[in-house]
């Protein structure tokens, strides 16, 4: 059986862990969803106008 001497152990304590990049990179894929979104909304209005 696998033994686990490569993993370290800690004791996990909700609201320690530093989570910044997390939050960045939410915050950025949120952002690229908002301009995909209005991108595509805009290309079917476009469309839509010159009768595609």
């Amino acid at each position: 059986m696998a033994s686990n001497s490569h993993h370290e152990v800690t004791d996990y304590k909700p609201g320690e862990m530093d989570i910044t990049e997390h939050q960045k990179t939410f915050a950025g894929f949120i952002k690229a969803c908002i301009w995909v979104s209005t991108l595509s909304i805009l290309a079917l209005i476009f469309m839509a106008l010159v009768n595609s």
